[in-house]
């Protein structure tokens, strides 16, 4: 037997013997866009809490460093402080409340009333201080929610003009007290006067949670268990998938 013939032969088997690394390697991509898919029917929460967990930690002296310079997306964690505060029902020192009317609409809550109390406050480690620019929080906020859920009928003077008055409405309570510690997600800027402040920049949100990140997480999927067990199981397996695929591939070429 010629040694063309037997090499005639031997390069199908190796095309043949690559499929399966090559089938895993697509499955792996597969798993992965699928994972991504499913964690983006969040919307604006998927991307927050990417940027909570992901985001790099500094001090407040080395954020307060930052604000002169180049902007960068960095996370801080600090006890919030005020030079005034507010109360809430509870008699408990609030710096900032938010109150939405929403109405349950097919694309989901959809505001038709955002109220707004605040007090100037500011992030705390020690001495040193950072303040944070609340004017910016909008989907980065990431507290327990206060909520009660009626129809339009029991606001009817308030709701937009020709809402149906079995349409659900929601009112939705966000507030931050003075006697918790927060992590914060922003760009370290000076604001008007020349004073370091952290703020949204760089495209992205500025974000304030008074959680630690596995709770915040349970607030930004609303409770809901399946869909990030889904979404994780399908990156998990994506990646051992493309590990696998990877080294099946490897072994092959050297064979």
């Amino acid at each position: 037997m010629s040694w063309r013939f037997l090499r005639a032969f031997s390069c199908p088997a190796r095309i043949i013997a690559a499929v399966p690394a090559l089938l895993l390697l697509v499955a792996g991509l597969v798993a992965l866009v699928a994972g991504i898919l499913v964690l983006r029917t969040f919307g604006p929460s998927y991307r927050v809490g990417r940027l909570l967990a992901a985001t790099p930690e500094v001090t407040i002296a080395e954020a307060r460093a930052l604000a002169a310079g180049p902007p960068r997306y960095v996370r801080v964690r600090g006890r919030i402080d005020a030079g005034s505060e507010f109360e809430d029902d509870a008699h408990r020192p609030l710096v900032f409340r938010r109150r939405r009317l929403q109405l349950a609409l097919e694309g989901g809550w959809v505001s038709f009333e955002d109220q707004r109390e605040r007090v100037p406050f500011e992030i705390r480690d020690g001495i040193e201080s950072i303040a944070v620019d609340d004017p910016a929080l909008d989907v980065g906020l990431v507290v327990v929610p206060r909520e009660s859920v009626g129809t339009a009928a029991d606001v009817i003077d308030r709701v937009p003009a020709g809402t149906p008055t079995d349409t659900a409405v929601r009112l939705r309570i966000e507030q931050i007290s003075s006697v918790e510690h927060a992590i914060v997600v922003g760009v370290p800027g000076l604001d008007a006067s020349g004073a370091p402040q952290l703020s949204a920049g760089l495209g992205r949100p500025l974000v304030l949670t008074t959680l630690e990140p596995s709770e915040a997480m349970r607030i930004l999927t609303e409770g809901e268990r399946r869909r990030p067990m889904v979404a994780t199981g399908l990156l998990a397996g994506g990646l051992v998938l493309l590990a696998v695929g990877v080294v099946f591939g490897v072994v092959e070429m050297l064979a």
